[in-house]
């Protein structure tokens, strides 16, 4: 339950005018008549010491409630300053034995009993709804500390008088340990069922502006035989609004059907994930309903996961000329469009060629070739690039029969055999001129690997058994 700002602000200054309200005689008048004793010349200072000590403590704490709740917007910790003081110990226990339960003051523990009962079962729905915020913990471990608390003091005040006492100040004491037995109890409820019903206040919702009208699409699926153009949303993230600048546009149409935005933990909003196949006839996105990676063509629409979670969203690639989608992220699932048949690849975080011959994914600290059923045909260390050096790039043969590894600084070239794993050439190609090795194209036609010049962006034949380079002819 949250208290509006208003009425917070006023408990807490009528808190704080209570409490420094001096001990009157009247108090004590009413403390005589409540517990049926005379207060006479012998018993009258520990009574008078008893309400100032109480009074004292009550603005100590006060002093540190009062501005815990104004930093936090938490009226729990008024409520707290106020009864803590009636929870704290002035006697220490003793070996004497207790005194039998005053009839009042067994009423306020059965009532304790049944606010404590109370508070934990309403505390149940609130950490199931809301999560175990700090708030939601602090009021908690406060709870815990006072339920144990309570039991500990009840037993101080339940021993008996020093041997020896006199008869007024025995009286005296005996009725102020059923007064504080009482405001033990009451307090004790007070503070739990406060903890369980109290929140922090909740900062006013934004309103819409008044100057504009959003604009609402239908939220039918749009479809598409081709995707000629896409654009992403490009107006800021907001949660309550549904402008057109929101949407995904495909053929310049909205997209309704496709999430604009997903928020990770501890980063700003980015657009969610929305990819166009190669041949322009497919898009795989995030489904702003179902929270599921989708894949969309001409035929309809079809899910490639389950529920997903934004920090668990996924990368979508599309390869092997748009037959393969993969979705890499803390894992990579690889999907056959054809036959919609799924491969996990487990710590696989990224794709890097995926065709007929298999799959060339990376790891933390490997590089793997995998099968189209996802077992590892070769694995390789990962080489962890230098500074403002270039990852290493890695291309597979349609056949699955040869593995080309092209250094991130691009002074080697090195062949594997995907079936042995056997290292079959290193070599380092020697461009003319100031040119160098910018890029590999994968293999033609005719079988030959290519590769492309950084200045000059001139293909070339590379000889992976040589490093021989052979200009192409156009």
């Amino acid at each position: 339950m949250t208290i509006p700002p208003l009425v917070f602000w006023a408990a807490a200054v009528l808190t704080v005018l209570a409490a420094v309200v001096p001990v009157t005689s009247e108090r004590l008048t009413r403390f005589a008549a409540l517990t049926g004793l005379s207060v006479t010349t012998d018993n009258a200072r520990r009574i008078i010491d008893h309400f100032t000590a109480l009074r004292r403590e009550r603005l100590i704490l006060l002093a540190v409630a009062v501005p815990l709740a104004f930093l936090t917007d938490d009226p729990f910790y008024l409520v707290l300053g106020w009864c803590a003081g009636s929870i704290l110990p002035r006697t220490r226990p003793t070996a004497r034995a207790p005194q039998a339960v005053h009839h009042d003051a067994g009423v306020h523990r059965r009532a304790w009993f049944l606010g404590l009962g109370g508070a934990a079962v309403m505390s149940v729905w609130p950490l199931l709804d809301q999560g175990a915020a700090p708030a939601r913990l602090a009021h908690a471990a406060i709870v815990i500390v006072v339920a144990a608390a309570v039991p500990l003091t009840a037993r101080t005040l339940a021993a008996g008088p020093e041997p020896g006492t006199p008869d007024a100040i025995t009286l005296a004491e005996s009725a102020l340990r059923r007064w504080s037995a009482r405001n033990l109890y009451l307090s004790g409820t007070a503070i739990v069922l406060a903890g369980a019903l109290l929140t922090p206040g909740q900062p006013p919702r934004r309103e819409l502006p008044g100057y504009s009208m959003p604009l609402s699409f239908p939220e039918s699926t749009a479809v598409f035989t081709t995707v000629d153009e896409y654009d992403g949303p490009t107006c800021p993230w907001f949660d309550q609004m549904d402008d057109p600048c929101r949407y995904w546009l495909v053929n310049g149409e909205p997209f309704p059907q496709a999430a604009p935005y997903i928020i990770r933990k501890g980063g700003a909003p980015q657009r969610a994930p929305f990819t166009r196949s190669p041949d322009e006839k497919a898009v795989v996105y995030l489904d702003r309903r179902s929270r599921r990676m989708v894949y969309q063509d001409a035929g309809g629409v079809r899910p490639l996961t389950g529920r997903l979670a934004d920090a668990e969203m996924p990368t979508p690639v599309f390869a092997g000329q748009s037959r393969y989608v993969a979705l890499a992220g803390h894992d990579t699932q690889v999907t056959d469009i054809r036959t919609w048949k799924t491969v996990s690849i487990p710590g696989a975080r990224q794709v890097h060629d995926l065709n007929l011959g298999g799959v060339v994914a990376t790891t933390a600290t490997r590089v793997l070739v995998l099968d189209h059923r996802g077992r590892t045909r070769m694995s390789l260390p990962r080489r962890k690039p230098a500074k403002d050096v270039a990852e290493d790039t890695y291309h597979l043969r349609t056949d699955g029969k040869r593995f080309v590894v092209i250094c991130g600084d691009a002074t080697c070239v090195e062949t594997f055999d995907p079936g042995t794993g056997e290292r079959l050439s290193g070599v380092t190609p020697v461009f003319p001129g100031d040119d160098f090795l910018d890029v590999g194209l994968g293999w033609s036609k005719t079988g030959t690997f290519r590769v492309r010049g950084g200045m000059s962006e001139r293909v070339y034949d590379l000889d992976l058994d040589t490093g021989e380079l052979r200009r192409r002819k156009k």
